[in-house]
């Protein structure tokens, strides 16, 4: 009996079909099946490799959750399946996620071959810190949801990495601006690889009313480091609030807020200080 087969992830390039690496043309030519994104833009790129006769399967958002089923099932019979999105690696801001969680579930191999991928090549040609970065794909458009994720960016230090439709970038840098601060650097990325290729950067201020066209990836720069107050610094902070006619209490919340200090050791100080009635 032969065993199972292998889910092979397939990145594809961003525009450049020159970008479709020897490994990656193997992996489709000796594939089983070839599931993809979008059957038109995979044909495209089988014609470019040289690969014909291939049937295609398209595996999209709306029904990754029912080909995940099936994709255990033809594995389980032994055939490989190599599966492509329409540009970059799999499963990131792309359907595939689900088919590696199935076949993770059932036990069964997963290969990746990779490649190109906008959020990575975005970051290195952004000018920004590459040491650590969170990609936060895209945002959602409104609600709480999108207010938790913009304050999270605020507040990371960590270089973040947004996807954004080119209609939408300008709405999406003016809220960033809001919450990190118009002087905090960031960089649009847009059309990598083809050839408009382009990389705007400055800060969230300098880029704001910014329309691109095109496939569009925003990269904002970590909050910078904030020096630490000292005893002195905190006290002044303190006796401006007991002025207003703050209490200890109160005094100790803002204070801490507005300095980035322990509430607590703020509130200590505060119970020194405090005037007596």
């Amino acid at each position: 009996m032969t065993g199972p087969g292998t889910l092979v992830l397939v990145a594809t390039p961003l525009g450049n079909l020159g970008d479709l690496s020897p490994r990656a043309i193997e992996a489709l030519r000796s594939a089983d099946e070839i599931w993809c994104e979008d059957t038109r833009r995979t044909r495209v790129l089988l014609t470019h490799a040289g690969i014909t006769g291939a049937r295609l399967h398209a595996v999209q958002a709306h029904n990754e959750a029912q080909a995940a089923a099936r994709l255990v099932e033809v594995l389980r019979a032994g055939r490989t399946v190599a599966y492509a999105s329409d540009a970059g690696m799999p499963g990131v801001s792309d359907p595939g996620e689900r088919l590696v969680a199935a076949c993770a579930a059932a036990d069964l191999p997963v290969s990746v071959v990779p490649g190109p991928s906008a959020a990575i090549g975005a970051l290195v040609v952004s000018g920004l810190p590459t040491a650590r970065f969170a990609f936060e794909g895209f945002l959602a458009r409104k609600g709480p949801e999108r207010r938790a994720r913009l304050t999270a960016i605020a507040r990371s230090d960590a270089t973040s990495i947004v996807f954004e439709a080119p209609s939408r970038v300008a709405a999406t840098i003016a809220d960033l601006a809001a919450v990190c601060g118009p002087e905090r650097r960031a960089a649009v990325v847009r059309e990598l690889t083809k050839k408009f290729e382009e990389v705007v950067r400055g800060t969230l201020g300098d880029l704001a009313g910014i329309e691109p066209r095109g496939e569009c990836v925003i990269v904002v720069a970590g909050a910078p480091e904030r020096a630490v107050a000292d005893d002195e610094t905190i006290d002044a902070a303190l006796r401006d609030e007991f002025a207003a006619g703050a209490s200890a209490r109160d005094a100790a919340t803002d204070v801490a807020a507005s300095l980035g200090v322990a509430k607590r050791r703020v509130y200590e100080r505060a119970l020194e200080i405090k005037p007596a009635r």
